[in-house]
């Protein structure tokens, strides 16, 4: 029997009444960025949830279109455990890719659909304050990794008075440190640093991978779902490896520091946000306490 369009409703209400007034926060990235069609489905998302009483807070990266600007200037990105190696150049072009662009196109499509956007950096409000990243070792040698930073505080008082006034905030990850000099944070990170500060419901990593898979390239193989203490294990079998590494280690930190339950789903799928959501059945891999 075909599911109707009242059982979708009825299916969906105990969900809209526990997530009333709380708040979520969603990560996206990756390619899907640049899919028209995917973003006004996800911007028409984060509207419909604040209208039914949730408070949605975005946190946005924008890798792809970094590296192409970076290509114009005659930049070749280099990458270390996921993250970009940013010199003082670099950081100017992520400042004005993040800030002068993606943040704005969000914020503008946020209006288009109903809703009332508002953009921030992590400069504002000294709402992320990093240091330097220490530099890694990399098979015995040193790496500095630039002007890239790791959250040492979050102040989240303009999330709180933006997203209790009816705004969706809408966050590029550029954080500022003692001394007022900007740092690039990976927007995972930020993600999960900001989630924790706020005590959110969930925090939502949208991206173009349908999950975390159990056999790499085999979508089939999605976890649907596994605890914290999980992580390490995986990793070291190469379950999770490469970029998925700190998109997955910000879910568990969120959810070690009070975030009810992270998720990581396909934000290629039109309207994944609601299927996670609002259904039994849900979608992508959720992340658990256990």
């Amino acid at each position: 029997m075909p599911v109707t369009r009242e059982q979708v409703l009825i299916e969906a209400l105990p969900y809209i009444r526990e997530f009333y007034d709380s708040i979520m926060v969603f990560k996206i990235g990756g390619s899907i960025m640049s899919d028209r069609t995917i973003m006004e489905d996800f911007v028409r998302d984060l509207v419909l949830l604040k209208y039914i009483g949730i408070h949605p807070i975005v946190v946005h990266g924008g890798g792809p279109e970094i590296s192409e600007k970076m290509a114009l200037f005659g930049k070749k990105p280099k990458f270390v455990g996921g993250l970009r190696i940013t010199d003082e150049e670099t950081l100017e072009i992520v400042r004005m890719v993040l800030v002068g662009n993606i943040n704005s196109q969000l914020v503008t499509l946020i209006g288009k659909h109903g809703g009332k956007g508002v953009g921030l950096s992590g400069k504002d409000g000294q709402l992320l304050v990093a240091r330097k990243k220490e530099p890694v070792e990399i098979e015995g040698v040193s790496v500095d990794l630039g002007w890239v930073g790791e959250v040492i505080r979050v102040n989240p008082e303009i999330l709180m008075i933006t997203a209790g006034k009816s705004y969706i905030p809408v966050i590029s990850p550029i954080a500022v440190d003692e001394e007022g000099n900007n740092l690039n944070v990976n927007a995972d990170t930020v993600a999960g640093e900001i989630a924790s500060a706020l005590g959110a419901k969930k925090l939502i990593s949208m991206t173009d991978v349908e999950g975390v898979m159990l056999h790499q390239e085999d979508p089939s193989s999605v976890i649907s779902s596994f605890c914290i203490s999980e992580f390490d294990p995986m990793v070291e079998r190469g379950i999770i490896s490469g970029g998925m590494i700190p998109k997955v280690e910000s879910c568990v930190h969120a959810v070690k520091n009070g975030v009810q339950n992270a998720h990581i789903i396909d934000g290629r799928a039109p309207h994944a946000i609601l299927l996670e959501l609002f259904t039994d059945e849900g979608v992508g891999t959720m992340i658990e306490k256990g």
